[in-house]
């Protein structure tokens, strides 16, 4: 980053709420050496930070670093650590390592844009997933110190935050490497004053079973959302046990009905990778029943894709008309279940807080449980109040504020 002072740069970010916590970061860092930041046309040098984790990513990758290989160009995040290669073979560019931004930017929390703010509890994982390309640009489980969490919840909550989002590659996994566990952490942030919630990230199956009671506890804090990413990736064993994910499919509807018989309302999202080498239409019908058994109000569906240097590269592909068939099958039932936990909300009442707003006259908020709310109102952020629920989309309901508040 020494080359980058009072220049006119160019930022991109791609990827999981963790790369662009580092944007954020690297942001306020350029911004300190004199940086202005502008359109691509105008820029002096171009940042790209990138994400690498299926193959349409990849190749969007490095269709982006192609637009700018005529710039003076900068490359982060997972790409230059996975696959300096392929960076390489497309442009001249520096790298720049993420532990780079994060040791001179000195904590592990930024804000975000609108009332949000991102503290990184940890790096890496303790999988050893055979399709995962981020497992070799993100390294073994890192976990940060509690005090240095304790301290970014602090200030983010003081300086306004109302949503915080804990993030990493394995945020049930954070503290294994230290001693700790995630629900001692919540514990203790629960004692943080101010009115903010945190929304806590994706988390492996595998490292929620050793604290499932204890972590179902901890959601019991209006410090928290009632909210659980929870990527199960396939409802067969013998497929999980291929893609070595470490639990089986009766944990994770384990997992699911601990939350639920707690929370009622809870939003559970998961992750499934169709069309895994070797998956037969038994495992695929199996997948199908778990999504239908969870019921999960948020699903991320990926076709599988070959990543370079992965154990499950070796193996053979199913064609792209199986995957592309089994990938529709499973959004049609997604949009089913999304469809009946929204439509369960039509008429209800429900406390929102103002967290983002990303068109004039309309804000985004969030309920208790995560629910994305639309008010179409040009409210402040931060704004804390009740909605009545009014209509619902796909992805999203439409609210209006309850009578009586301003």
């Amino acid at each position: 980053m020494e080359h980058l002072i009072e220049k006119r740069i160019y930022i991109e970010s791609y990827g999981c709420t963790y790369n662009h916590a580092d944007t954020q970061k690297l942001i306020t860092l350029l911004e300190a050496q004199g940086c202005t930041r502008v359109g691509p046309e105008e820029a002096e040098a171009v940042i790209i930070n990138t994400c690498t984790v299926i193959g349409a990513t990849e190749r969007q990758m490095l269709r982006r670093l192609r637009a700018f290989a005529d710039k003076e160009l900068y490359v982060t995040g997972c790409m230059p650590l996975a696959q300096p290669d392929a960076v390489r073979s497309v442009c001249t560019a520096r790298f720049i390592h993420p532990d780079t931004i994060r040791d001179r930017y000195g904590g592990v929390g930024t804000p975000a844009p609108g009332a949000v703010g991102i503290v990184q509890i940890a790096s890496g994982c303790l999988g050893r997933c055979s399709y995962c390309i981020t497992r070799l640009a993100r390294g073994a489980l890192c976990s940060a110190s509690a005090d240095a969490i304790l301290d970014a919840v602090r200030t983010l909550a003081a300086g306004g935050a109302k949503e915080i989002q804990l993030t990493g590659q394995d945020v049930s996994a954070w503290g294994r490497d230290i001693g700790e566990t995630l629900p001692d952490l919540l514990q203790r942030i629960d004692d943080i004053p101010g009115r903010f919630r945190l929304r806590l990230g994706m988390m492996n199956p595998a490292t929620v079973l050793p604290i499932l009671p204890d972590l179902a506890r901890a959601y019991e804090s209006e410090k928290v959302f009632q909210f659980l990413h929870l990527p199960v990736q396939s409802g067969s064993d013998a497929v999980l046990s291929r893609m070595s994910r470490g639990y089986r499919a009766a944990d994770v509807l384990a997992i699911v009905s601990a939350f639920r018989e707690r929370y009622p309302e809870m939003i559970i999202s998961s992750d499934f990778i169709v069309g895994f080498p070797g998956e037969t239409d038994t495992d695929f019908a199996a997948s199908l029943k778990l999504l239908r058994q969870a019921a999960f109000a948020k699903v991320n569906i990926t076709r599988y894709s070959r990543r370079p240097g992965t154990p499950a590269a070796a193996y053979k592909d199913l064609t792209d008309y199986v995957r592309k068939q089994r990938s529709r099958a499973l959004l049609a039932e997604a949009d089913r279940i999304y469809d009946d936990y929204h439509d369960r909300w039509l008429g209800r009442e429900t406390p929102v807080v103002v967290t983002e707003q990303k068109v004039a006259g309309s804000v985004i908020c969030r309920t208790p449980c995560y629910m994305n709310v639309v008010i179409k109102e040009d409210l402040p952020l931060g704004y804390e109040g009740r909605a009545v629920v009014t209509a619902r989309k796909r992805h999203y309901v439409v609210g209006e504020l309850s009578p009586g508040q301003v």
